[in-house]
């Protein structure tokens, strides 16, 4: 959906090793992944030299593009953040990698996402350096998932919610170009 509305020339889709591995397990920390995330980012920007980067993830997947983002070696456009983990397992805030970012940023959030409460998020974005941006998706959970009782309250569907987030990241890309 985001190779169509960005008119992308190629979208480059991963798991991490211990996603791919079959086995149900926890993730390792976020900052053992920044190396293998790293390495997929530069084989894609060799395979496809003189587009743009656009780095995007969903859960963990942004908060590692954020990471990324941040090395001095990767040049994205911008980052599109579905369903950013902001709250850890302790339910700390985590900040820090957002606050440094100096790329434009997109997030796509759910209002029911308890990983990311949207007054932790709005403060948030209220101290980032760069440009941010927020689509809500109203009723989602943190994979954006809408009660089927909630969208026929509001006569929509869930395909109508996604298209729309994905309209929002598209018209920031545009926005943020200026």
């Amino acid at each position: 959906m985001l190779k169509k509305a960005l008119n992308a020339v190629e979208v480059v889709t991963f798991d991490y090793p211990y996603m791919s591995e079959g086995k149900r397990r926890s993730p390792p920390k976020a900052e053992k992944l920044v190396d293998f995330h790293t390495n997929v980012v530069k084989n894609a920007v060799s395979k496809y030299p003189g587009h743009p980067l656009i780095l995007a993830g969903k859960s963990m997947g942004s908060r590692i593009s954020c990471m990324v983002a941040g090395r001095e070696d990767i040049s994205p456009l911008l980052i599109v953040c579905l369903g950013y983990p902001l709250k850890g397992m302790n339910g700390a805030v985590r900040d820090e990698t957002l606050l440094q970012l100096k790329v434009p940023v997109m997030f796509v959030q759910g209002t029911k996402d308890g990983l990311c409460p949207l007054e932790k998020l709005e403060a948030v974005r209220k101290k980032m350096k760069t440009m941010s941006g927020l689509h809500e998706i109203e009723s989602g959970d943190h994979s954006f998932k809408i009660s089927k009782k909630h969208l026929q309250t509001k006569g929509s569907t869930q395909e109508e919610a996604e298209d729309a987030a994905v309209q929002a990241v598209a018209s920031f890309f545009t926005r943020s170009l200026r």
